[in-house]
């Protein structure tokens, strides 16, 4: 996890405040204005890369917990896992709307590693559920709360800063 010492954000939050010379010095353009509305500001990489991460991440916990329905032979691990398709369903969703507004296509499945994972965890017979747990019900479970919460502190866009508090705070009750 990534954490900012009160130096870096001093710092940072002293660049932000300092003007720019070139934007005191008058504008070149003698255009006239238009009645065209001002374009989108376009989404930083970073900001795109969580949105593509998280998708891959949800998708994928979302269909390991579909294989735990299936193979888990203790009824916790199948609690656990109809929870996690309960709050991963509702933040795809979210991901996806949210997307939509910020003009970014979403990937529609799991990476290849993710997919490699969820393979080598449906050939499994014998301690699925002690696999699946350790897996995807912790291991890739706080992996994607670790990628939510230093979103939520390194996004330059307010929609995106704000979703990940959100799905942090599902993701606890689980």
């Amino acid at each position: 996890m990534f954490h900012l010492s009160c130096k870096t954000i001093i710092l940072l939050s002293a660049l932000l405040t300092v003007p720019n010379a070139a934007s005191a010095q008058p504008a070149a353009n003698t255009n006239p204005p238009t009645n065209n509305p001002p374009a989108t500001t376009a989404l930083a990489a970073s900001d795109k890369s969580f949105l593509n991460d998280a998708a891959q991440a949800g998708m994928a916990e979302i269909e390991g917990a579909m294989l735990a329905q299936h193979k888990a032979a203790t009824s916790e691990v199948k609690h656990f896992a109809a929870q996690m398709i309960t709050e991963h369903t509702k933040v795809n969703d979210e991901l996806k709307a949210l997307a939509v507004t910020k003009d970014v296509e979403l990937p529609t499945e799991p990476s290849l590693l993710q997919k490699g994972e969820l393979k080598a965890l449906s050939l499994l017979e014998d301690k699925f559920d002690e696999n699946y747990v350790d897996r995807l019900g912790v291991a890739a479970h706080e992996s994607t709360i670790a990628l939510f919460q230093d979103t939520a502190v390194m996004s330059q866009d307010k929609d995106i800063k704000h979703l990940p508090k959100e799905h942090c705070l599902r993701c606890r009750r689980i």
